[in-house]
């Protein structure tokens, strides 16, 4: 497919002896928001770390904007478009939210989608908190400081491992509004999540991965159809 920005073909990934990923295929287009549904130890992070580079897959191979990735290094990819929220967040305890963001902001020149007046409209609480440190933040204001700083750095895709993990209700709604505006102006998004009607609100396809393998694929809205497979692999 012409818009297709990532594409997995049938990766192989392995932790030591362990096979984990069997043979996972994953297309995700431009525009679209993709959801990766599983249970807990379904290899749904050992898939975004196979895309990442942060492991490699043994066998199969990883395109993303007509770039073949598999073999490439972590920041490597990180430099073809792809920002990476994990699942740990990555805020570091004794740096300040406007040191984290100015981090993460290029320094190469070139024009900019993002810059701090667009994040500060987006995560209003983050220019309330410019000089609170990481650890001083709540969850929720660490998962959006790390979403922020993943969308300075100009991704083609943004890509998140459990975005609503230890969310209090409300934040997770706030994160919902924030995800779905920014698939609305045309951001493609990659998301794991155990959150099911949280990830099937937002995503236009889900992949549902079980025990290493890809169970089942489709449109969010027919997913609702597959009563045996929502309570086999999902367990709702």
């Amino acid at each position: 497919m012409s818009d297709t920005l990532l594409s997995v073909q049938g990766i192989n990934t392995y932790y030591g002896n362990s096979h984990i990923l069997q043979g996972v295929s994953i297309n995700a287009a431009q525009g679209k928001a993709v959801a990766i549904l599983g249970r807990n130890g379904a290899g749904k992070t050992t898939t975004l770390h196979s895309i990442m580079g942060l492991v490699k897959p043994r066998s199969g191979s990883i395109f993303f904007a007509n770039y073949e990735t598999t073999s490439l290094p972590a920041y490597e990819i990180a430099r073809l478009g792809i920002g990476f929220v994990p699942e740990t967040r990555g805020i570091f305890p004794s740096l300040s939210v406007l040191e984290h963001l100015t981090l993460a902001k290029p320094h190469n020149g070139n024009a900019r989608n993002w810059t701090l007046e667009r994040i500060f409209t987006m995560f209003p609480r983050l220019s309330e908190r410019l000089s609170h440190r990481g650890a001083q933040l709540s969850g929720g204001e660490q998962q959006m400081l790390s979403i922020a700083r993943a969308l300075l750095t100009e991704p083609k895709l943004l890509v998140l491992d459990e975005p609503t993990e230890g969310l209090a209700p409300t934040i997770v709604t706030e994160i919902s509004s924030i995800l779905t505006d920014l698939k609305r102006s045309g951001t493609s998004i990659l998301l794991v999540e155990q959150n099911y009607r949280f990830a099937t609100a937002l995503a236009d396809e889900v992949y549902v991965l079980g025990k290493g393998r890809i169970r089942w694929h489709g449109a969010s809205s027919e997913l609702e159809q597959q009563p045996d497979i929502k309570h086999t692999w999902l367990g709702v």
